[in-house]
């Protein structure tokens, strides 16, 4: 499968949407299983679905409804994805963060990413948020990377420096949003597999020993892909069901959409402050 997508055909995409909007958005939102409740919140919204886009992917998964929101949040011009891509389904990384690719051309320098998480860490409980500070790309170390193929000399480098993923002075302000707004905030390192399949005991074990706190099958890719362009990232992580490291537990996707009713009152109000802070 081609992972090598074009500047002409992410350019392409770039024009339909500034073709429906002449909004420059700042931040780009992208928002996981469960959490979608956020994009409903934008003002003077401007909605463009995956599908009525030129070859571009489409979700297929229940929970992520497939559509470009943009417009104002706290004061902010933003653009939401409502709905991720995910690779299980059948797309190829380079598809998968074309969305990320999309953003830099539009020319927004901040991404906020969020995800439903498994709870590796045995203190962590459904319903907490984790901030994330690092990450453990198991899906490029087994050759999934979003970069492989030719460089966009245009968007970054060759060889992108990951030795901060994640923006710090975003992490210091989400800290003191939290903190106001009397939020437990988690932190930890996110794990990205492929899916779909849940884990089993022995690989959460695993995971655990290597050093992980939340695992999920999403953001590891976008955030790769974000820093090649040089874009500052904040990651959260709703933790939506405790990893089961005994095989005591079944856990579904259901579960992940349930949790996220509790986590997105929380996201939505770090998210939000973030935004009046930057």
């Amino acid at each position: 499968m081609q992972n090598f997508i074009s500047l002409v055909k992410i350019d392409e995409i770039v024009q339909k949407i500034k073709n429906q909007t002449a909004l420059q958005p700042v931040v780009g939102i992208i928002l996981g299983s469960g959490l979608n409740g956020l994009a409903d919140s934008v003002q003077n919204a401007v909605y463009i679905a995956y599908s009525d886009l030129p070859n571009f992917p489409v979700s297929t998964v229940h929970g992520h409804v497939g559509r470009f929101v943009i417009g104002e949040l706290e004061g902010k011009p933003v653009l939401v994805m409502q709905g991720r891509i995910h690779y299980y389904e059948g797309y190829t990384m380079g598809e998968i963060t074309l969305p990320v690719r999309v953003m830099q051309r539009l020319g927004i320098p901040t991404m906020i990413v969020t995800n439903a998480a498994g709870g590796v860490h045995p203190d962590f409980n459904p319903g907490d948020v984790m901030l994330i500070t690092d990450q453990i790309n198991l899906m490029g170390m087994s050759g999934l990377n979003p970069l492989m193929g030719p460089n966009l000399d245009e968007i970054g480098p060759r060889f992108p420096d990951m030795s901060q993923p994640y923006d710090r002075a975003l992490g210091d302000i989400a800290r003191k949003v939290a903190k106001e707004s009397g939020i437990t905030l988690r932190e930890g390192i996110y794990v990205g597999l492929s899916g779909p399949s849940f884990e089993s005991p022995a690989d959460l074990r695993f995971l655990r020993l290597a050093g992980a706190d939340a695992v999920g099958m999403s953001t590891v890719p976008e955030v790769i892909v974000a820093r090649h362009g040089g874009m500052r990232v904040l990651g959260l992580s709703g933790i939506s069901n405790k990893a089961n490291l005994d095989g005591s537990t079944i856990t579904t996707h259901e579960e992940v959409i349930e949790a996220g009713k509790v986590i997105t009152p929380k996201a939505e109000k770090i998210i939000r402050g973030v935004l009046r802070g930057m």
